[in-house]
């Protein structure tokens, strides 16, 4: 049987923000969780499709794999996506909260706040001139973000102190009742399920577990990139706590306007203007390129304004590996606001040899009849 659409399972648009579709899954999850449905294979069934759509949708490369290339683009071997993230059965009680003690309250485990966890996302933005987005560059980021404390190692005590098993959950992280029929278990307010306590602070990080530094990191940038294109850069995010790896690093590329060209795709376009005397005979243009290199192109008699030339792979190379693109060259005709004596004398000549100004007369009584 065909899969459905990750959207409607979850029951949210395609444009959907991350809040929403978070709301959803849990909706849905607190609906068809198994410990609601014990033995109903139908609400089992329903709970791993939301889990599933959840996992996809919730991470924004795999959506936008998903958004273009619909069940296969996240589907076993596509690009090292799968369709199905176990791992979300992990991050459950991190989406219901603490909805009803859920992920507790049937007596299941709930999840440790002592485990490893791994740290927040970053995003860099980074402004980057028109060369620089289409020859690419190298450059050096400086990024302030959480670093495990060195003092104590990012556990948050006095190195001299330690961590203390914690006297109420005696290092569970979690206390249980019993309630008539159902075994309650919460999380341990004193510890606040971490299984140990801090009795003395680091005096460095005031046992935080963790300083915020500046780390200097090297970024080749490809060529080819764009406004709002979006660099990943694996585990340079903030720490993880407890030993969990660190997150990842965004930097979104934002490029500065040209003087003289605009990109159009992965094409370069341009404007140069050219005389009327060069309009009706002809010439060679001289044109300014990307690399600064000057090209010559043949203007033939009798170009009209508005006429564009190309300039086959003087554009931007394309980031999936393609072809360069090319270099569009509009010429447009100049009219001269000021004339010498001797040119306008030869433009009146002009004018009377190609029959123009018989022409513009005649044209001119017409509209004067028509108007009279």
């Amino acid at each position: 049987m065909a899969k459905r659409d990750y959207y409607e399972i979850l029951g949210v648009g395609r444009d959907a923000e991350q809040q929403e579709i978070k709301s959803a899954y849990r909706r849905l999850a607190v609906q068809y969780h198994p410990d609601k449905n014990a033995g109903n294979k139908e609400a089992e069934e329903r709970f791993k499709e939301g889990a599933e759509a959840y996992s996809i949708l919730s991470d924004a490369e795999k959506r936008a794999r998903y958004d273009r290339f619909g069940h296969a683009g996240v589907s076993p071997g596509a690009g090292g996506f799968g369709g199905f993230d176990p791992d979300v059965f992990a991050d459950f009680s991190d989406v219901l909260g603490d909805f009803f003690g859920f992920g507790d309250i049937f007596g299941g485990p709930g999840r440790r706040h002592n485990q490893p966890q791994r740290g927040a996302d970053l995003r860099y933005d980074l402004r980057i001139s028109f060369e620089e987005a289409a020859f690419g560059v190298k450059t050096k980021l400086k990024i302030p973000r959480m670093e495990p404390c060195p003092t104590c190692e990012g556990s948050g005590a006095d190195p001299r102190e330690g961590l203390e098993t914690c006297s109420t959950c005696g290092g569970q992280g979690s206390v249980r009742y019993q309630q008539g029929f159902f075994s309650i278990s919460r999380t341990c307010a004193n510890c606040h399920g971490r299984g140990q306590v801090v009795k003395v602070p680091c005096s460095d990080c005031h046992g935080r577990g963790q300083k915020k530094e500046e780390r200097v990191l090297e970024l080749k940038i490809p060529a080819g990139v764009d406004e709002g294109s979006r660099l990943r850069i694996t585990r340079e995010g903030e720490a993880g706590l407890k030993g969990g790896p660190s997150g990842d690093l965004y930097v979104v590329i934002s490029v500065e306007e040209h003087q003289f060209f605009v990109r159009q795709d992965n094409h370069v376009f341009c404007e140069v203007p050219i005389t009327f005397y060069q309009a009706a005979l002809g010439a060679d243009l001289s044109v300014p390129t990307l690399k600064g290199r000057v090209e010559k192109i043949k203007v033939a008699s009798g170009t009209q304004s508005e006429t564009v030339f190309r300039l086959k792979g003087r554009g931007i190379p394309s980031l999936n590996g393609g072809r360069k693109g090319d270099q569009l060259v509009r010429v447009k005709v100049v009219t001269p606001k000021k004339l010498t004596r001797e040119q306008r004398e030869l433009l009146e000549r002009l004018s009377e040899i190609s029959g123009e100004a018989e022409e513009s007369g005649s044209l001119f009584d017409k509209v004067k009849e028509m108007l009279s």
